[in-house]
């Protein structure tokens, strides 16, 4: 009866498992998650409810899908093993199972925490530009502008660009920000050298 319980949770577990990684793997399926968030519709949508699901992956719970198959695999495999092969009594057998499912379930959590620890978001702070210095990467003419190359959070990048001044930036010209007006750099000429 035991066995049968073990045998049950392996392979349903574990069928649940590799099914749900492969379409991971292949991005398809949205992750759910007992007690999720989910807007319905998209008419109401502000800026804290686009923003609320940023770091609530499905795969960073424990009960998710993902988490409850590694349990349910772990659990019957572990079982399985300490009652045919090492031939433990089955009261300690299961405690032993639950121990080891639920860390899988807590390690398989940890793993994708980890995981979209990675990602990042892409987007770009101009206002962490001012200060900085840069070189003009398109003539920047007064009352039109141009564009200046910078570092930026790491990243080197292509600005669109304007002066105060009365004076045309050449490309090549070192230039450091000033300020930010909408997505525009203000900037001005450095000292040739």
């Amino acid at each position: 009866m035991l066995d049968s319980l073990f045998m049950f949770s392996a392979v349903i577990g574990g069928a649940t498992f590799v099914l749900r990684t492969l379409l991971m793997l292949f991005g398809v399926g949205d992750d759910h998650s007992f007690g999720a968030d989910h807007d319905i519709g998209a008419g109401n949508v502000s800026t804290e409810a686009s923003t609320s699901h940023s770091d609530t992956d499905a795969g960073t719970r424990l009960l998710s899908i993902q988490g409850i198959a590694a349990f349910l695999m772990i659990f019957g495999l572990v079982g399985l093993a300490l009652t045919r092969e090492v031939g433990v009594a089955p009261p300690f057998a299961v405690v032993v199972a639950l121990a080891a499912g639920i860390a899988s379930m807590w390690a398989l959590a940890r793993v994708f925490g980890m995981m979209m620890g990675l990602q990042s978001s892409g987007n770009i702070d101009l206002q962490q530009t001012i200060g900085r210095e840069g070189v003009v990467y398109l003539t920047i003419r007064p009352g039109s502008g141009g564009q200046v190359q910078v570092d930026v959070q790491g990243r080197l990048g292509i600005y669109d660009a304007q002066t105060n001044g009365a004076i045309e930036l050449a490309t090549g010209r070192a230039i450091r920000i000033i300020g930010v007006r909408a997505s525009t750099l203000v900037v001005e000429a450095l000292p040739a050298t």
